[in-house]
């Protein structure tokens, strides 16, 4: 029984989940449109859907969004979880509602057309129609399927273009493929209708796999041009016949049956996912089916690899013998049972656990990963990473600018600080910045980081172009203590960024993130997240150290220089700035100081590192 109820208020809606009945069946979620959004079925219906309005900040992004579009809901009770399954799938067949889950494609195992007009072509098919063409198959994947049409009509020299007979007959010059000789210029009307047949009837022959009986007719038909000294046309058959037996192998395979084993794959990539569909005929691999998907969002994978295998199996004339599954999953059972009830024989789903049929599954997996990178670009990748992580600490959206800060210090003189930027996941190295820390009596990291923020942000405040661009996230090379420390400083500017800190393990790794209430959000179980966040830690922490190294360096050389009376602090940066060392300054000349600075501090700068001098010149006095 099919129940309806609009414009219900989210009580309306909990209060109606509440009073379902606990049996098996099928929900279907609408919006204020009435337009299906999403189905899906239940052992339990009163605690499935319940589930949706009842704790909203347990779900996923993907269920929230899905639950604030939800206007009202109907349901349909099953007598069985088989029979939900059947419902399910005809819903969504049916609606395509946009947060299911959905192939782009579930034709199934196609078939060969033969038209009936005057002048019939082959074609792929998903079914046989009611109408008087005739059908061949069902065969074990689309691709072979194509390539089978393909090489009988390159084998018989019939017409793969698009040019329709008799209309076009002697209105256009020969295309491309009877240059290439594949195809005998039936547009040019020198070869009659009969002709056209007595090759078709060949092909349908091939289809039916009766390869003997054609191969001896073009011998015999050779025979007799050659006897008649016809050698252009004895040349044809030849031709023809040696085309035939390189069809032949691949044909028998094609033509002989349907897959009777399928081998499942799923790879789940950060842009883009792949399905493969592997189909194997007595051992050997015939075919494949790919099908590249935008990654769900935050779908469990063995969730995703039911919802697909459903698809692509349920309401198919044709089916294998086994399906090989990566995974198993909850309704697996009554799939099965269901797919059996289609083929009018058994079907089997079986996850292996061992041995070679492991390999299989293995095999189109990496073929599944193969794919789905090849159609992804790098860009992609990089998008879908950020929105990841967007999703993973909870942002409105993908952190495009992410700003990171470190302190590096030796000393309470010699503190600085680091901010790097990672622009839609990439190092943006001309808006990196240093500080080097003022009025610090001794080292205090908080204190420091607080004067590095303030100082930043009020720049921006400002209007400094150096400091204008306001960050989508703050990652802080620290824990609790220094997420609190900037968004402190924030709060007091007016200021709202998200911010969290950077946890190291024992090996200093990023291990995970940690928000200001001291929550850690774990990153290892996604490598490629995993590695974007550590990849920003290491840039930070390397930025800091290396302005850290230079500025130690800076302050020895600069030492070296205060002893000398005379020479202040611009004196040695001018120094410092054209010679660069305090070593070459050391070995200049009078005259080559004098460049730098006056001559007088060029004269005390000389005789400082030349003491010997200064004392010779006091004796011949």
């Amino acid at each position: 029984m099919l129940f309806s109820q609009l414009l219900m208020t989210k009580e309306e809606l909990k209060q109606k989940a509440h009073s379902l009945p606990l049996g098996p069946g099928v929900y279907i979620m609408m919006d204020e449109t009435g337009q299906v959004i999403y189905v899906g079925k239940s052992r339990a219906l009163k605690n499935r859907v319940s589930q949706y309005f009842a704790d909203l900040a347990s779900h996923n992004a993907k269920t929230r969004a899905m639950v604030a579009q939800i206007d009202h809901f109907d349901y349909l009770l099953a007598s069985s979880e088989f029979e939900a399954l059947v419902l399910e799938n005809s819903l969504i067949k049916r609606h395509k509602p946009r947060y299911n889950i959905l192939l782009k494609d579930d034709k199934g195992y196609p078939y060969i057309r033969l038209s009936n007009e005057d002048y019939p072509r082959f074609s792929m098919v998903s079914k046989p129609g009611k109408d008087n063409a005739r059908y061949f198959g069902p065969y074990g994947g689309r691709n072979a399927t194509a390539e089978c049409i393909k090489a009988i009509c390159n084998a018989l020299r019939l017409p793969t273009c698009r040019r329709q007979f008799p209309r076009d007959i002697g209105k256009e010059r020969p295309c491309l493929n009877h240059h290439l000789g594949i195809c005998d210029g039936w547009c040019q009307g020198k070869l009659t209708q009969a002709d056209y047949r007595e090759r078709i009837y060949q092909a349908v022959r091939l289809l039916e796999g009766k390869f003997s009986q054609v191969e001896q007719e073009l011998k015999s038909e050779m025979l007799r041009a050659s006897e008649e000294l016809r050698f252009e046309a004895a040349a044809e058959y030849r031709d023809r016949l040696q085309a035939i037996e390189l069809l032949g192998t691949r044909q028998r395979v094609v033509a002989a049956s349907r897959a009777d084993t399928d081998v499942v794959g799923f790879y789940r990539g950060a842009a883009k996912s792949c399905f493969v569909v592997l189909h194997f005929l007595s051992g050997s691999l015939t075919d494949r089916d790919t099908q590249v998907l935008p990654t769900p969002m935050e779908e469990d994978t063995g969730e995703i690899v039911s919802t697909l295998v459903k698809q692509y199996y349920l309401n198919r004339s044709a089916l294998p013998k086994e399906v090989l599954l990566p995974r198993s999953f909850e309704d697996v059972e009554e799939l099965g049972e269901l797919l059996s009830q289609t083929a009018g024989r058994k079907v089997t789903l079986t996850v292996p656990k061992r041995g070679d049929r492991v390999n299989l599954i293995q095999l189109a997996e990496r073929t599944a990963l193969d794919e789905a990178d090849r159609a992804t670009t790098a860009q992609e990748r990089q998008n879908k990473l950020l929105e990841l992580l967007g999703r993973t600490l909870g942002l409105d959206k993908a952190p495009e600018r992410i700003e990171a800060y470190d302190i590096s210090n030796t000393g309470a003189s010699n503190i600085v600080a680091s901010m790097t930027v990672f622009q839609d996941g990439k190092p943006l190295k001309k808006d990196y910045r240093r500080f080097k820390l003022r009025d610090m009596e001794h080292p205090d990291d908080y204190a420091s980081m607080e004067q590095v923020l303030t100082r930043r942000f009020r720049r921006y405040l400002e209007g400094d172009e150096k400091f204008d661009a306001l960050p989508d996230l703050i990652l802080m090379d620290g824990g609790q203590g220094q997420v609190g420390v900037a968004l402190k400083v924030l709060e007091e500017l007016g200021l709202e960024v998200p911010v969290f800190g950077m946890v190291k393990d024992d090996r200093h790794r990023t291990r995970a993130l940690v928000a200001e209430n001291g929550r850690e959000i774990g990153i290892q179980q996604n490598q490629a997240l995993f590695s974007l966040v550590g990849r920003i830690q290491e840039e930070t922490h390397r930025f800091a150290i290396t302005f850290h190294r230079e500025s130690h360096a800076r302050q020895t050389v600069a030492s070296g220089l205060e002893q000398i009376p005379g020479v202040g602090e611009a004196r040695r940066k001018a120094l410092l700035s054209h010679f660069k060392t305090v070593k070459a300054i050391a070995g200049a000349t009078e005259e080559q100081l004098a460049q730098a600075v006056p001559k007088n501090t060029a004269r005390a700068v000389w005789l400082h590192f030349h003491p010997q001098q200064e004392k010779g010149e006091s004796q011949c006095e």
